[in-house]
């Protein structure tokens, strides 16, 4: 079987990559399409996979034009490739090229927001799978399993901590991680964060967080001289291990938030924004907090650092989480054996 692989975000990288591989080992060919953004190219090449790179356009025009060019780009790439199956987190280039092309598209997908690709993708796709906490009813074509993307990478089955990641970058375990996002993407259209007016406003919120513990700044901007002083330089390689090592992670972006709930590290996602795999992590397991308000955020932050963390109670709460879900690697592989084999389900 051709699988033609369609990934827009660094994300997708850590959610397919053990995909991928268990596809291959099955005997199944993989082409995979990307978007040129953030550590994506790097990712691909750390894990020796080849890929077709598009460009990734970051204004809103920009992506309306993007969707022209790119089902151009795609579409010549799958006429050489052949693909007998399209797969994304929900992409409309593969969803329109797949139409053109007689064959079908699976979306994986995990964000209610993304009315945009909702819209263009949705209508030309034939399944769309999602996790029970997705709160969008997206009629008959809708399947739910239990479990969250992130646990195709940071499941316990694929995921090693690893301490000499913490003596590379001459860390101690324990340290108070801050995500500052661009917020540039389509599903992050009116959404607001932490919302920083002025760099004084920064220094005094990472002032507060130190007396707890050193502070480390993971950032797509780095327009202040603040951000710059306490921002760490993270292989993408080692940035799960160095989120897991962490005694909090306070971030305006959504990946991070939940990666670290995920691995049981204390987690608080500053946004306007629901997710509902956030907003499930957080009403039945308790795993992070999702606040709009960066003041508020900072309360939470100060409670559960001044308890110490409690890291083994976080612990415990990921292990039930762990309890309850499926292995999402494998439901992935399974879904897109099954539908070669039998056709849209």
């Amino acid at each position: 079987m051709n699988v033609l692989l369609d990934i827009g975000h660094p994300k997708d990288v850590n959610v397919f990559s053990n995909v991928i591989r268990l596809l291959q080992e099955r005997g199944h060919k993989i082409k995979i399409f990307a978007r040129a953004k953030e550590s994506t190219r790097k990712m691909l090449e750390e894990n020796g996979f080849e890929y077709k790179l598009c460009k990734h356009y970051k204004t809103m025009p920009g992506k309306a034009f993007g969707v022209l060019a790119n089902d151009l780009l795609l579409y010549k790439m799958a006429r050489q490739f052949k693909p007998d199956i399209f797969v994304s987190p929900g992409s409309p280039y593969s969803a329109h090229v797949s139409r053109l092309m007689g064959k079908p598209h699976l979306a994986f997908s995990d964000t209610e927001i993304a009315g945009l690709v909702t819209k263009l993708a949705f209508p030309f796709t034939d399944r769309i799978y999602t996790s029970t906490s997705f709160y969008l009813d997206l009629g008959p074509k809708q399947t739910r399993f239990r479990g969250y993307y992130e646990l195709a990478y940071l499941h316990p089955k694929y995921f090693k901590p690893d301490e000499n990641v913490l003596t590379k970058y001459g860390l101690k375990a324990g340290y108070i991680l801050v995500r500052l996002s661009a917020l540039s993407s389509h599903h992050d259209l009116h959404a607001k964060g932490f919302n920083f007016k002025a760099e004084k406003e920064l220094k005094e919120y990472i002032s507060v967080l130190e007396k707890y513990g050193k502070v480390i700044i993971s950032s797509e901007l780095s327009d202040w001289q603040t951000i710059k002083d306490y921002q760490l330089e993270i292989d993408p390689k080692d940035l799960h291990n160095i989120i897991y090592h962490a005694s909090l992670c306070i971030s305006e972006g959504a990946t991070m938030a939940s990666e670290a709930a995920v691995l049981g590290v204390p987690s608080i996602y500053v946004s306007n924004n629901q997710r509902g795999y956030l907003n499930e992590l957080e009403q039945k397991y308790g795993l992070v907090y999702t606040i709009p308000d960066k003041g508020l955020a900072l309360k939470e932050a100060i409670e559960i650092l001044g308890n110490g963390s409690n890291k083994d109670g976080w612990r415990s709460k990921k292990d039930e989480m762990l309890s309850d879900t499926i292995d999402v690697v494998d439901f992935i592989v399974d879904t897109i054996e099954f539908h070669d084999q039998k056709g849209v389900q």
